[in-house]
């Protein structure tokens, strides 16, 4: 039997709850398929942090990175630990070392769930540079508390990082309808966005079958709310990509059910799969939390893991919940019992 080892981070909040509903359904997901997930869970939080000073051990990269995947919770609890501090400590630095550069962001009405679109019938994959960019960390402050205090952010744009997300874009979407969308602000940035254009022009050559359309950033946000249908798979800076998905998990119903996955391509070390939404401080430990999001995850890591059927067994599960109107309406239905559904609509 095919046992795949996971590094499991529940973090803070809510995080706890839609993990645990997740492994769940994965554990009984593999019972069916005929393999197995041995897991191995990790403290890693902010009450770690205000424990020991750390987001994690100064070993945690090193012991992640015998797993053959990561699923994540949520990690974050702004009112104990800036969000600045939450972010660098741990999930950053696990994107960046291990060369998670494709963060995927699958944007879909399921049955039974009611946007707050007039259209319904979109299908949109985003895909997040997940390195570099505008979240390289590079820069500082000077004169910190006077009057001319300066403080620096500089974005970072290689050209092996543009050109290998945009090549994985080439590939998503020449495997959907054909169609990417390359997101930038040239007009403004003139120097990185320019750049980013000059690169999917390069590389579009080697894609001739793909349809490009260059947009800006404000001109496919507007477009992801009047038009959606008319988008398929959307590349964009780690920045760009982050504003877009948000946008993304909004018309598709809310965060409650946005999944993303953080994908090393070349597999050469492990990649991290989770719930777009944060901690909920505001509702945590209430039971009330939709691990739709965090379940969809792990039906997205079970496909990179090549357990393809098995992921499909989950959506469809999934599908089949909300087409009874289980989990479609915030704070209707209790963590347990949406989890509950979906492990009966797996049998």
């Amino acid at each position: 039997m095919k046992t795949y080892s996971i590094a499991l981070i529940p973090g803070d909040g809510v995080g706890k709850d839609v993990t645990e509903a997740a492994w769940q359904v994965l554990l009984a997901v593999a019972k069916r398929g005929g393999f197995a997930l041995d897991g191995t869970s990790f403290p890693w939080s902010c009450a770690y942090f205000l424990e020991t000073g750390a987001m994690m051990p100064p070993d945690g990269i090193a012991t992640l990175r015998k797993f053959d995947a990561i699923l994540l919770g949520a990690v974050g609890w702004p009112a104990e630990v800036p969000d600045s501090v939450s972010l660098h400590g741990l999930l950053l630095p696990i994107r960046k070392t291990f060369t998670q550069y494709a963060n995927i962001r699958p944007h879909r009405l399921l049955p039974g769930v009611e946007g707050p679109l007039r259209s319904e019938g979109f299908d949109i994959l985003c895909i997040r540079e997940n390195t570099e960019g505008e979240y390289s960390g590079a820069g500082g402050r000077v004169h910190s508390g006077t009057a001319n205090e300066v403080a620096i952010e500089t974005a970072i744009f290689t050209r092996a990082g543009v050109e290998r997300i945009l090549r994985f874009g080439f590939v998503q979407a020449r495997a959907r309808r054909k169609k990417l969308a390359s997101v930038t602000k040239s007009n403004a940035q003139k120097h990185s966005m320019v750049f980013w254009d000059e690169v999917t022009r390069e590389v579009a050559k080697d894609y001739p079958d793909v349809e490009v359309s260059p947009y800006h950033i404000d001109a496919i946000a507007a477009r992801m709310v009047l038009a959606p249908q008319s988008l398929d798979v959307i590349v964009a800076s780690n920045l760009f990509g982050d504003i877009l998905t948000d946008i993304g998990a909004a018309i598709q119903g809310g965060l409650g059910y946005a999944a993303s996955a953080n994908i090393n391509p070349d597999r050469s070390a492990p990649s991290m799969f989770e719930p777009v939404h944060g901690s909920a401080p505001d509702i945590a430990h209430l039971g009330i939390a939709n691990p739709i999001a965090a379940i969809w995850s792990g039906a997205m890591m079970l496909e990179h893991l090549g357990e393809g059927p098995a992921a499909s067994e989950v959506m469809s599960a999934i599908e089949s919940v909300t087409a009874r109107g289980i989990g479609t309406i915030a704070g209707k239905d209790r963590t347990k019992t949406i989890t509950q559904a979906v492990l009966a609509a797996l049998s």
